[in-house]
């Protein structure tokens, strides 16, 4: 191990858009997932509103879209997203990640249901059930190969202004409802405004909007986050080591019946996406097909042999 001058390299989006209902976060993330260029895919879990925009002629972005439907477990969302990873998209939207932490079949739900079933209504245990089932949704956006855009609900108070001598009562977009320390995990991220549709950074990162003026969400701010991201140094491929493959591959080949195959091939499996290494990962996956096949071939005994 040794230390070495830091530089940033190019890399992928990792945009948050927060705000209260009817801001604007879902048409914001599409316009920003235009600017930056590719397919555009979007996970929706608000019952297929985000395709109110696809015939939209002031707006003309062409995406596909996923009804993602309750339970809303975390699984069912990285389900989702390795769809959109293997279907050749450019930019996931994920529309929205609320649901994941608070929706039917959430987070929080599921640790009601676990205390209830298995710890006697104790919650706490309950979250040691929960919580790496919601760290692995995280880490499946950390890792995955796409620009991701998440949009997030804000929790909404209300409150009376006065406007040109008149007085009227704004929402008012107050704290996102995700966990805790999510937002750390995010490159920016947009808050929205109810009544504007003005944006203001609450986190930067990129310093792209960082001393600006409240400001409209367009293709351009896409086009200038991908100008950014694509501004960096070319990142060093890591690849596994040609024994590293090689040890995996006997231990996959080796294995003497389907359990004992599922251990070594998942073994391997986590140890080729987490470095993205795409071609051990499909020589592991042809070991693997090739293993299994052999162990599902009846056993024929040779009646020939006297006993």
């Amino acid at each position: 191990m040794a230390f070495v001058k830091a530089v940033r390299k190019k890399s992928k989006l990792r945009l948050g858009i927060t705000g209260p209902s009817g801001s604007g976060k879902t048409l914001g993330a599409l316009l920003i997932a235009k600017g930056l260029g590719g397919k555009i895919a979007l996970i929706d879990t608000e019952k297929g509103s985000a395709s109110l925009y696809a015939d939209d002629k002031r707006y003309d972005v062409e995406f596909d879209t996923m009804d993602l439907d309750p339970p809303y477990a975390p699984e069912n969302f990285i389900k989702a997203m390795k769809e959109a990873e293997q279907g050749g998209y450019d930019t996931l939207i994920i529309d929205s990640v609320t649901h994941e932490w608070s929706g039917v079949g959430g987070c929080l739900e599921l640790v009601d249901e676990i205390a209830r079933a298995r710890y006697k209504g104790n919650s706490w245990s309950a979250w040691n059930d929960v919580t790496p089932r919601h760290r692995a949704f995280i880490d499946a956006i950390l890792r995955s190969s796409l620009h991701i855009i998440i949009t997030m609900r804000s929790k909404t108070e209300t409150a009376q202004v006065e406007e040109n001598g008149r007085k009227k009562v704004v929402k008012l977009g107050m704290k996102a409802e995700q966990r805790d320390g999510f937002e750390y995990e995010l490159t920016s991220i947009l808050d929205v405004q109810h009544e504007s549709n003005y944006a203001l950074p609450s986190k930067d990162r990129t310093g792209l909007f960082s001393g600006r003026d409240p400001f409209k969400i367009s293709e351009a701010t896409g086009v200038m986050l991908r100008d950014w991201l694509e501004s960096g140094a070319e990142p060093t491929k890591e690849v596994l080591t040609e024994q590293q493959i090689a040890d995996h591959k006997a231990a996959i080949e080796a294995a003497a019946d389907m359990p004992a195959l599922r251990t070594a091939y998942a073994a391997a499996y986590k140890a080729a996406t987490a470095i993205r290494d795409g071609d051990a990962e499909h020589a592991f996956t042809q070991a693997k097909d090739s293993r299994k096949e052999a162990l599902e071939q009846p056993v024929i005994e040779d009646t020939d042999v006297p006993y």
